[in-house]
């Protein structure tokens, strides 16, 4: 198992980061697939159509995320934690991912890079 940690910098303010990540309309349009996402502790989730499924585990308003991220038949828990802090050019996200197995380390690394990461940028860089 490994973990990842990287600080990405999105256009937005921490509160518009947060409201876009936790309201499943806004997750549909910025990643344009179906998304299921509620505030709710122990709600499931849901984002790119079943791509990523998992649980949501704790909220912080504007502040911080925590989800639970399944990896089928997995053992140990895969936790994603996102902290946002306000910056000068909008939100530097803080995302930290643990237990990602290691057979899908580097797809979830591309992933988070190329796709989540890369999705809510573009979407507040409209």
């Amino acid at each position: 198992m490994k973990d990842y940690k990287k600080y990405y910098h999105i256009p937005a303010t921490p509160d518009e980061v947060y409201a876009t990540l936790t309201n499943p309309i806004s997750l549909q349009l910025m990643t344009g697939e179906k998304a299921e996402m509620s505030t709710e502790p122990d709600s499931e989730f849901s984002l790119w159509d079943g791509s990523i499924v998992g649980k949501n585990l704790e909220f912080e308003e504007n502040k911080k995320i925590v989800q639970q991220w399944y990896f089928g038949d997995e053992s140990s828990e895969s936790i994603v934690t996102m902290k946002f802090h306000p910056d000068k050019s909008g939100t530097s996200l803080e995302l930290k991912h643990t237990n990602i197995p290691d057979d899908d380390y580097d797809d979830i690394v591309e992933g988070w890079n190329q796709s989540y990461m890369a999705a809510l940028y573009e979407f507040f860089d409209e």
